[in-house]
């Protein structure tokens, strides 16, 4: 989980430091980037801002729902591959046990008896990372289409300008706090993790504020909008997970 965040961070930085054009984007914009992904963006903002009456802040909480609904088969399946390795966790430990030694060779073996159990029980421990990894090129053409796109940028919604960071720092604060409750809510979170992701959880927050604080406020939007989302998917996962737990309880007995 740490090594999956640490990845998404710097593949953000990366995109981030790369992609430098702020020349205003249209249908004309040259090269894959622009053409394929910022300018569709743009193209899907401004769209929804007209249905919404000319309101950019709605459309952008609109695009965040659309992409999260989009995401929920992905979520699904990474919370019931979660479910199949807490049921594998007995032998999980045996096998640790089994392979204590820190020396290469002893590791080695450890990860390849892993690989076999979870290739023999169809789970696959990578799965958390593919939303994360198809949210990065949405939310980078995201915060293109919102700098280079003027009827965004000036757009004032609540309290802010879209195009310019919260002046009040309502936004990376709420960003922050959406971000914590949903990694304290998350159900593929076992009891054994919890110590391990107990720094994380406060490091991830700080860090979305501090970008939070530095980045258009519609992209702060999109942060809140995405982690209140994930607060209420959290919680109904959860529901279903006790439910799980309950039939299999009875089941026993």
């Amino acid at each position: 989980m740490k090594k999956k965040w640490v990845f998404v961070l710097l593949t953000l930085a990366a995109l981030l430091s790369g992609c430098s054009n702020n020349a205003p984007i249209n249908e004309h914009s040259q090269g894959i980037w622009d053409h394929y992904f910022v300018y569709p963006m743009s193209k899907l903002l401004l769209m929804l801002g007209s249905g919404f009456g000319g309101n950019y802040g709605l459309a952008i909480i609109a695009v965040t729902l659309i992409v999260r609904f989009a995401l929920l088969p992905l979520m699904l399946k990474q919370f019931k591959a979660s479910l199949a390795m807490q049921k594998l966790r007995p032998e999980m430990q045996k096998l640790q046990e089994k392979y204590k030694g820190k020396d290469m060779e002893t590791q080695q073996k450890l990860q390849q008896e892993m690989m076999q159990l979870y290739q023999k029980h169809g789970v696959n421990p990578m799965s958390g990372c593919l939303p994360a990894l198809i949210q990065m090129p949405i939310f980078m053409a995201l915060y293109y289409a919102i700098r280079r796109t003027e009827e965004i940028t000036t757009h004032s919604f609540l309290w802010v300008e879209l195009g310019h960071r919260d002046p009040y720092f309502i936004l990376p604060v709420l960003a922050a706090v959406t971000t914590f409750i949903s990694m304290k809510l998350s159900p593929s979170m076992t009891e054994q993790q919890m110590p391990q992701m107990a720094m994380m959880m406060y490091i991830m927050p700080i860090m979305i504020f501090m970008g939070a604080s530095s980045v258009p406020s519609a992209l702060s939007l999109y942060w809140v909008v995405g982690g209140c989302f994930s607060i209420i998917q959290s919680l109904i996962l959860r529901m279903q997970l006790k439910s799980v737990k309950g039939v299999e309880n009875e089941q026993v007995s």
